[in-house]
């Protein structure tokens, strides 16, 4: 049997188990894609999304997947579907990263590793605050410190002490 000239790029498309899934569940009706099992599915680890924990990782991420865009044959073709579907993705997780500008992920990993970092630092602080808000909320409830004192143990502003207890009030 002859082989395609798009055999080559399909085929090393859907060898990541997470492109497939990805594939699937943005471009199937949902009633479908919940009928995959992809655990099932031979795991070679994409990692862009799984990377978040450090920007060394990240950008690891990003370079693996531009290595395996310059192997291929027909880099150009995958390099547009990968950087397509990296997009939607980051679209999808509601990122905030430049994405209007990133048309080739071989030319602009350097930019899209940067902004990923961006991405991951704005979700620690995030969730940081989150934390700091949630040891106020319970030192509100379960003591009667002042808003000065919580503000100093909690790491946030007085104001903001004040507008959770007033909302406590409520």
């Amino acid at each position: 049997m002859a082989m395609n000239h798009h055999d080559t790029g399909y085929k090393e498309l859907f060898s990541y188990p997470e492109f497939v899934q990805q594939l699937v569940e943005g471009f199937a009706p949902t009633e479908i894609a919940q009928l995959m099992d992809f655990s099932t599915l031979k795991n070679r680890v994409f990692g862009v999304e799984n990377a978040g924990h450090s920007w060394e990782a990240l950008q690891q991420a990003v370079d693996r997947v531009v290595k395996i865009i310059e192997a291929d044959p027909n880099k150009e073709r995958v390099d547009k579907i990968i950087t397509r579907w990296i997009k939607r993705h980051l679209s999808r997780l509601g990122a905030e990263v430049g994405l209007e500008r990133l048309n080739s992920l071989v030319e602009d990993r350097d930019m899209l590793a940067e902004n990923l970092e961006n991405l991951v630092k704005k979700e620690r602080l995030e969730g940081a605050k989150a934390a700091q808000q949630e040891v106020a909320r319970n030192l509100i409830a379960r003591t009667e410190m002042n808003d000065q004192m919580i503000a100093e143990v909690a790491g946030l502003e007085v104001a903001e002490v004040s507008d959770m207890r007033s909302q406590v009030k409520h």
